[in-house]
């Protein structure tokens, strides 16, 4: 039997090549091929930039805390002439992964960051900016980004702002010329929430950003008020878009001042390594991702894999760290399988995660040939 093993990363655990290695010693006298996958988070960059030959650009940036941190990109050259391509991750500069282990700071956490690794990429001549943006620790509606590429924030007095996002409830005007001429940037987002409300960035992230309850009205507030003040100084009207919403607003902020194209992470991803034609010759698809749920069905990779393998005719295995209303996921998946079960709970599950994961899928193998067998 020819086996595909394509997962996303078990965030915080394994990434994606160290779930698929688990899984194929397991399963190693068939036919294995390990191919993650990824959705715009971690990994985007590693995955496209390996698959298209790209070679890693070191860079250090300001973190989201405002300390430096070890960050880059993936510069992928075009054989045509052109500028090339450059592939950035803005968690690496943004993300929850540049945090290390420091206390979160929802009110002074800021995409900068992301804003230098785009001009860094800029001033290598690429033709455009494929930015994966999932795994964000800020929720400032991309104005960090916005400053580090030269926007300009100002109070009702005339003064400059440097301070964001911390002073963004004080900004009365925005002079948004930017005069880098910025390559095409296609943005690669795994979620499709908007910038606000109820399905907004706030409400739906905004607690492993480190928002606490009590502070969810005036963080959706600032955001709002970013937005309207955005809206009214340079007539875009980008807030509903699906997208707008992720990596805390960045999606918007990346809309608005950098005329920025929202695409799902997944097809950028899957076009890029050219999975539907990898998969057309495999008889079994492994897939899956850290924790799955409801929300999975929303744009993330294991889901993107099914509906492929489906398409194609092919039974589909997840297996996954955690899985929260599995029922919902009995029509994309033949087989879901979770880690955490009523032998091992989360904490045996984030603490021995190879072991764990080589058990359930030894476990689960007769089950899991019999797809096809």
């Amino acid at each position: 039997m020819r086996i595909l093993i394509a997962p996303d990363k078990f965030k915080g655990t394994m990434s994606g090549s160290e779930v698929g290695e688990v899984i194929g010693n397991v399963l190693g006298d068939h036919e294995c091929r390990i191919f993650p996958v990824a959705d715009g988070g971690d990994g985007t960059a590693e995955i496209i930039g390996n698959a298209l030959g790209g070679a890693w650009v070191k860079s250090q940036v300001r973190g989201p805390l405002g300390d430096m941190v070890d960050a880059g990109f993936f510069l992928i050259s075009d054989d045509c002439g052109g500028g090339g391509t450059a592939v950035i991750e803005m968690n690496l500069a943004s993300g929850l992964a540049a945090v290390q282990g420091k206390r979160l700071d929802p009110w002074a956490a800021s995409t900068y960051g992301t804003g230098e690794l785009i001009i860094e990429a800029r001033n290598f001549g690429v033709d455009r900016i494929v930015l994966g943006i999932g795994g964000s620790a800020t929720n400032d509606g991309g104005a960090g980004m916005a400053q580090a590429l030269g926007v300009r924030f100002f109070n009702d007095q005339g003064l400059e702002i440097d301070e964001i996002p911390e002073r963004l409830m004080e900004i009365e005007q925005i002079f948004p010329e930017i005069r880098l001429d910025l390559p095409e940037i296609i943005v690669a987002c795994d979620v499709r929430n908007p910038l606000l409300g109820k399905d907004g960035s706030t409400r739906v992230y905004g607690e492993q950003k480190g928002i606490i309850q009590t502070d969810m009205e005036r963080q959706e507030a600032r955001l709002l008020r970013f937005a309207d003040l955005v809206e009214s100084e340079m007539g875009n009207t980008f807030r509903e878009e699906p997208g707008t919403g992720a990596a805390g607003g960045l999606g918007f902020g990346l809309m608005s001042f950098c005329e920025a194209e929202l695409r799902s992470g997944f097809d950028l991803v899957a076009e890029s390594i050219d999975l539907e034609g990898v998969m057309a010759s495999y008889d079994l698809i492994i897939t899956g991702e850290g924790c799955m749920d409801s929300q999975s069905l929303m744009g993330k990779a294991p889901y993107g894999v099914a509906k492929m393998a489906r398409k194609l005719g092919k039974p589909v295995v997840a297996i996954c760290g955690s899985v929260h209303g599995s029922k919902t996921l009995e029509n994309d998946f033949d087989i879901v399988l979770s880690l955490v079960d009523d032998k091992t709970d989360m904490q045996q599950s984030m603490s021995n995660p190879r072991e764990v994961l080589k058990n359930k899928v030894d476990s689960c193998r007769q089950m899991i040939e019999q797809l096809v067998l």
